[in-house]
């Protein structure tokens, strides 16, 4: 027996040829995309203004859902975590973050951080996601399926969606492309291409393919070191992709789109957070016209790294402000529930 298609992978015009091929009208299609992503149901039996037997021949032939809810936890800010499962009872996270106040002008924004692998190839050393390597990639079904399944269970409808889950997104770059053309689509969920920001750990080359890609969305690298000495230490990615090359591709990327682009910076306690890498920063981001968003670490056990304490972080923001930056200090959300990326996956499988 073939294996089931996974129907939330394909585009519009790919579902509409397989119903062409059954003998199905053209506005059958659209009828089941309404039930997929407006309705969001789980089973084919539930899209009842279809036939019968089409809703027979959908479900032999396709998989609805492809993430299950096994856990969720709620912190006190209002982030929501969700474990979800897949069909190879593998396990990913996905977190509902809403609006911080002060730093957004809407209260109406709700966006979601998905994953985009089964753990992580790339050994960041402060992320909980690659303390186990990585088992594979997700498909496009199992990425879009998260933004579905977490509006279903929330009633909330997400506004825009960050790329910045477990996983490296660039190292499963067709499938997180197709994803976001679907997520993008106004037959799916119709979420801005402006609204979306895939976030790399400096994966050079992939960067260049997402500058000459046509969708708009936003670009956000995870840098966490100014020097090349520095950021090894904490990203093993920079030993195959030097800052040096990392920023002649985002060069590229800022010149071919003509877009802003984000810098992230995870400050670490005694590691990559002195006025020196500070200036550094603010030469480099200055000549991208980057912004920066400063992230106090987030304590992983396992992990030896802590956090700086808050004067020294505000230090680091001013020098960066002072280069003329525009540099955000996140305030910490989900601490609580153990947000940061891996971590509820690690600690349900020690279960």
């Amino acid at each position: 027996m073939a294996a089931k298609t996974d129907i939330k992978s394909l585009f519009r015009d790919e579902l509409a040829a397989r119903l062409a091929g059954w003998r199905e009208p053209a506005y059958r299609a659209d009828q089941v995309l309404q039930w997929i992503y407006q309705k969001q149901v789980e089973l084919f039996d539930q899209m009842s203004n279809l036939p019968a037997p089409l809703r027979q021949k959908l479900a032999e032939s396709f998989e609805l859902c492809a993430v299950r809810n096994v856990r969720t936890r709620s912190s006190t800010d209002t982030t929501e975590k969700f474990l979800f499962e897949l069909h190879d009872h593998s396990l990913i996270e996905t977190v509902l973050i809403p609006a911080t106040p002060g730093l957004t002008t809407s209260s109406d924004r709700h966006t979601v951080c998905v994953s985009t692998q089964v753990g992580c190839a790339y050994g960041c050393k402060f992320c909980a996601s690659g303390l186990e390597g990585v088992k594979r990639n997700l498909s496009a079904a199992e990425i879009v399926d998260q933004v579905v399944a977490l509006q279903r269970l929330t009633l909330q409808r997400p506004t825009n969606v960050v790329v910045m889950g477990m996983g490296e997104p660039l190292a499963n770059y067709d499938a997180v492309m197709r994803a976001l053309r679907i997520l993008n689509a106004p037959w799916a969920l119709g979420i801005g291409a402006r609204k979306i920001t895939v976030s790399t750990a400096g994966v050079a080359p992939r960067i260049k393919q997402l500058a000459d890609d046509p969708m708009q969305i936003r670009l956000a690298v995870s840098l966490h070191g100014a020097t090349d000495q520095v950021r090894e230490r904490i990203m093993p990615v920079n030993k195959k992709y030097p800052l040096k090359e990392l920023l002649a591709a985002c060069d590229y990327y800022c010149n071919t789109k003509h877009r802003m682009m984000t810098f992230e910076y995870i400050l670490i306690d005694g590691v990559n957070d002195t006025l020196e890498q500070a200036h550094k920063l603010g030469a480099m981001a200055r000549r991208l016209r980057a912004k920066v968003n400063l992230i106090p670490c987030n304590p992983v056990e396992g992990l030896p790294w802590k956090r700086p304490d808050r004067d020294r972080c505000k230090m680091f923001q001013h020098t960066l402000r002072e280069h003329g930056i525009a540099a955000t200090l996140r305030i910490e959300k989900g601490t609580d529930i153990n947000a940061a990326c891996g971590q509820l996956r690690l600690q349900h499988e020690k279960v």
